[in-house]
């Protein structure tokens, strides 16, 4: 493969991981602003098989872990690993899929930042029995971070060299 259709597959994959980045966000925003809008902290909406719609706060990371941690601690470990996973992007971008994973994570990252800026907290609204609530947000960086590692385990390395 020459280095012009490399440098093009590579730009597709920062606007594909882009377009994700932006449709994980709009979507968690759009979702937290309804539940804000429509559901009340102490009323939560039933939903099926003990699952509710709840209006919560978590100041601290994913489900609730490092909950009561300062803000500069989950800053700090959100924007390092952002950073991190970014890096590894920018120099595997021509690697199959992998704009998926990332576009998933940094979208869910930068949704749950929004709300931390915003608030000072992020919300979650997906309360089901016997687990911590959660967001749209959360659902992409599971997600996402599952995606990553089975691009990573699932791909041999060899992305079109010949040999």
């Amino acid at each position: 493969m020459s280095a012009q259709p490399r440098a093009l597959h590579g730009l597709a994959a920062w606007a594909r991981a882009l377009a994700v980045t932006g449709m994980v966000m709009t979507a968690d925003q759009v979702a937290k602003q309804l539940v804000v809008d429509h559901v009340a902290h102490t009323d939560p909406v039933e939903l099926i098989l003990g699952i509710q719609i709840s209006n919560v706060r978590n100041s601290g990371i994913a489900f609730g872990l490092l909950d009561g941690s300062s803000d500069a601690v989950v800053l700090g470990l959100t924007l390092g690993a952002l950073g991190l996973l970014v890096a590894y992007f920018a120099v595997h971008a021509r690697r199959p899929d992998l704009w998926l994973p990332v576009g998933l994570v940094v979208g869910g990252a930068l949704g749950n930042l929004a709300d931390r800026v915003r608030i000072g907290a992020a919300i979650d609204f997906l309360d089901p029995p016997l687990w911590p609530a959660f967001n749209l947000a959360d659902i992409a960086i599971v997600a996402g971070v599952g995606l990553f590692v089975a691009t990573l385990l699932g791909s041999d390395g060899d992305h079109g060299a010949t040999g």
